[in-house]
């Protein structure tokens, strides 16, 4: 396993629409098993491959306080939501960044497992939050567009001071 180098935004490359999964392999099983060797490390509790440059309908999570409940979704789907949503989060593709996000309270979702096998399952709270922020950078979003013009526009402003600081 080796970890992979998670893109920082405004990095282009995580506004890359990912392709799906035609077959689970053994190089997406490797994939796999490096995004999540990549997301404990970091630490986070979801990463999809569209953050190590990788454009392929793949995505890892994990929300237990054990880090021991790895889900691994291939070509997920959301096939059903309702409620409402209204929770904190933060990414690893945009360190230290914490807002908020309107989503769907519960989901439905089918994708693949590492094995090759579908599967369905419903999620609400975190699981459900991390699910949809996950799949947004499938389609190549990233949570703070969700946020309005002036408060993107500072946090540009304050990303580039940053950069300035550590050249």
């Amino acid at each position: 396993m080796a970890l992979l180098k998670i893109l920082q935004y405004p990095d282009e490359r995580l506004h890359t629409v990912a392709h799906p999964v035609v077959a689970v392999t053994d190089e997406i099983r490797a994939l796999v098993d490096d995004m999540a060797e990549t997301m404990y490390s970091a630490p986070g509790i979801g990463l999809a491959a569209t953050q190590v440059d990788v454009h392929k309908r793949v995505i890892v999570i994990d929300i237990s306080d054990a880090r021991n409940q790895l889900h691994v979704l291939i070509n997920p789907e959301i096939v059903a939501r309702s409620g409402d949503s209204d929770d904190e989060e933060g990414c690893l593709s945009v360190p230290g960044v914490f807002g908020k996000v309107q989503r769907a309270g519960k989901i439905t979702v089918e994708a693949t497992d590492r094995d090759d096998k579908p599967f369905v399952f419903d999620a609400d709270g975190l699981l459900a939050v991390c699910v949809q922020h996950e799949m947004d950078h499938l389609v190549g979003k990233v949570f703070v567009e969700y946020w309005s013009r002036m408060k993107q526009s500072r946090l540009q402003a304050r990303l580039k001071k940053l950069r300035r600081k550590v050249l």
